[in-house]
């Protein structure tokens, strides 16, 4: 759906069928959704139902994404804001709190707040060491903060849905960006650790690719990565740029379903909105109960090679 027409159009065909949507009645938490693919997602879950809380640093910009979103609601949804730094502990607690008073529950958290952080070389990262500080504290520690403040409710309830953003890095190198790079795959091991720890409460966690996408986070490279990643990396960006990049909608339809009933099951998981056949992962529970869809380790023999 790429524009209100589309979305008018959606929500008349299944006005008075809730049983269509996917996230009727679901209570949803949104790190970073003042823009871009938060803002996305937020989008997606209202249209399927849901009522739903986003928070972010900047107050304006989330003033605006409220404005913006508002559209999407229906009658018996919410849509609820807040600004917050996910970094900051006690700003976390006081936000989810407020989700929680509107809410009376919470059902699923997305984890989406992320930043670049430092786009220096290993020699010179002393340079910009704050800021490489800064993006472990907010992708990696923030999401650790949604979690501790979310998990009481989803352990209460005896259910509930994970989904923790992943992205480049996660699966390959990405010199320049180290504090990225590092903070996005400890983010896919968090995921497998605690999917595991919360199994037995009925809550799933999942960690989502959602492919290059053309935000801020790509403004950010271009803007301020020459000369800092590597001519490659930079050269990628701006081919990225002219083609437009990977779609919005299709990472947020990925946590749309990993955030419904459609998945329940499904948990531990690093999964790519743009090469998996994700709309189909829950006719195959038996078989994703291994290290498919896992970061994992690989030895010699894995490349025929006799070590």
């Amino acid at each position: 759906m790429d524009d209100n027409h589309d979305v008018l159009r959606y929500l008349e065909k299944n006005r008075g069928v809730a049983d269509t949507m996917k996230l009727c009645n679901r209570k949803v938490i949104i790190t970073g959704g003042s823009q871009g693919l938060g803002k996305e997602i937020a989008k997606q879950c209202l249209i399927e139902g849901a009522s739903v809380a986003i928070c972010a640093r900047n107050a304006d910009l989330l003033r605006e994404a409220y404005d913006d979103l508002i559209q999407f609601k229906k009658d018996n949804q919410l849509l609820i804001f807040r600004d917050a730094d996910v970094s900051d502990k006690n700003e976390v607690d006081a936000f989810v709190e407020f989700c929680a008073s509107k809410f009376n529950t919470v059902d699923v958290l997305i984890n989406n707040a992320g930043i670049h952080g430092s786009k220096n070389q290993i020699d010179d990262i002393m340079f910009g060491l704050e800021s490489w500080q800064n993006a472990i504290s907010v992708n990696l520690f923030g999401t650790l903060n949604m979690c501790l403040a979310v998990v009481p409710f989803l352990k209460k309830s005896g259910r509930g849905k994970i989904i923790n953003l992943s992205g480049g890095g996660a699966t390959s190198p990405m010199p320049g960006m180290s504090a990225y790079a590092a903070s996005k795959a400890a983010i896919v091991r968090f995921t497998e650790t605690i999917a595991l720890e919360l199994k037995a409460y009925g809550i799933d966690v999942n960690a989502v690719a959602p492919g290059a996408m053309n935000t801020r986070l790509l403004t950010d490279v271009l803007e301020n990565g020459k000369g800092k990643v590597t001519d490659e990396y930079y050269q990628k960006a701006l081919a990225q740029k002219e083609s437009g990049g990977t779609p919005l909608n299709l990472a947020a339809e990925l946590c749309a379903y990993l955030a419904s009933e459609d998945s329940n099951g499904i948990t531990g998981k690093l999964i790519s909105a743009v090469w998996d056949d994700w709309k189909n992962l829950h006719k195959h529970l038996k078989e994703l109960d291994s290290d498919i869809y896992t970061l994992r380790r690989i030895v010699p023999e894995d490349r025929g090679v006799g070590l």
